[in-house]
């Protein structure tokens, strides 16, 4: 790899492990001496500035050079996870003041996500993205991985204070490595009229993709059944596969699919990125069938092994597919309708999986997961744009 490219995969790591250690140091932390109902409103300030502010996200993210953006965001990240430190390490856990610095945590994640993929489209060249995405995604998923068990390690060790220093240590890190990548200089098109204009020539912009819009939409029915699954999946586990060691051996099954998935994006033979995404994102129904019918906890594991394997795989096609097709003046703006799906999709499947179980019991909900997830994601391959596989065209929308 070049000197650029391991400077961008260690600045994604470092900022890759540190949203890592947040959801566990928060939990413990407010679970010491608060209750649930804190504990959701921490996590909550989280979400909805990230949320809100994605759409203005990638206007900056398309508007501002994309390693400035991202030198922001973690910087702002940093300040936020620091001050948190202090306020823990000060004494008693105090909720609004932790909850107004997760909604300024927020706030960095929201801007640094579309201009860490426009970052990405700009220092790394055409052929070379598949390959830079998959080894991203590799890092992503171990850092994911070693996340939980380091938040855990510190806060037996030293307290959640240290925990969120190191957390704020490592987007200052994130933040001096990206911060100083050398991008090609990178003129903007379209209009200047400020930021409502430009918002609405990004939404132009992205209604002119339909395969965009119809991978986004099955995607974001993928996050909301793996928000089932994740919820229900351990109950299932517990109260028919043997207990939460059943659990503990899926998850680290899907863990390893992950990982597996993401290494080879980048070595296979791939002609048709979006067939690949599409087969790949409908492949997480037999997992969720799996469990609905309370198979014997080899055969969860398999499937779920297979279904996440497949999210490893599909994950880099579609990231470089974005960056392939979509104008690169376009790319935040276009980008945060994506990951805007997605952030809102997952959270709402861990929401309604209990409240439904509670109704039509466990195996309902994720049966007719397995049927949408499958149905939605196949039913992209109708489009023509993601069977030909088209070369990318100059947009009409901002020219």
């Amino acid at each position: 790899m070049t000197p650029t490219l391991w400077r961008l995969l260690a600045g994604r790591t470092c900022a890759a492990f540190a949203t890592a250690l947040i959801p566990t140091t928060l939990t413990l932390a407010v679970m010491r001496t608060g209750s649930a109902g804190d504990l959701g409103l921490v996590l909550a300030a989280e979400m909805l500035p990230m949320l809100l502010l994605l759409p203005v996200a990638g206007v900056a993210a398309d508007r501002f050079p994309a390693r400035r953006v991202v030198l922001a965001a973690d910087l702002v990240r940093a300040a936020a996870q620091l001050a948190i430190g202090v306020l823990l390490l000060s004494g008693p856990v105090r909720v609004p003041e932790l909850a107004a610095l997760s909604a300024v945590t927020g706030a960095g994640v929201a801007f640094g996500t579309p201009a860490a993929r426009t970052l990405v489209a700009a220092v790394v060249a055409g052929p070379g993205r598949l390959r830079a995405n998959s080894r991203l995604m590799v890092a992503q998923g171990l850092a994911a991985i070693a996340g939980p068990a380091a938040a855990g390690a510190l806060m037996l060790a030293a307290g959640a204070g240290w925990s969120s220093v190191m957390t704020g240590a490592l987007f200052a890190a994130s933040a001096l490595t990206l911060g100083g990548l050398r991008t090609p200089a990178r003129e903007h098109c379209g209009v200047r009229g400020g930021f409502t204009a430009e918002l609405r020539a990004g939404w132009k912009e992205t209604r002119g993709h339909p395969w965009f819009l119809a991978n986004v939409m099955a995607h974001g029915v993928w996050h909301l059944t793996a928000g089932l699954l994740l919820t229900l999946g351990p109950l299932i586990a517990v109260e028919s596969l043997g207990g939460e060691g059943a659990w503990v051996a899926v998850a680290q099954a899907g863990t390893a699919g992950l990982l597996a998935g993401a290494w080879a994006a980048g070595r296979l033979p791939v002609r048709r990125p979006l067939v690949w995404v599409a087969a790949a994102s409908a492949a997480f129904a037999p997992a969720l069938a799996a469990f609905a019918f309370r198979l014997p906890v080899a055969v969860c594991a398999a499937a779920y092994f297979v279904g996440m394997g497949a999210v490893g795989l599909l994950s880099p096609l579609w990231e470089t597919e974005i960056q392939r097709r979509v104008p690169a003046e376009a790319l935040g703006r276009v980008g945060s309708f994506d990951s805007l799906i997605s952030f809102a999709a997952r959270p709402l499947g861990l929401a309604v999986a209990a409240p439904l179980a509670a109704v039509t019991g466990t195996a309902l909900p994720l049966l007719a997961g397995a049927v949408l997830v499958a149905a939605a994601n196949l039913s992209v391959l109708l489009l023509q744009d993601v069977r030909a596989h088209p070369e990318r065209k100059p947009s009409p929308a901002l020219r």
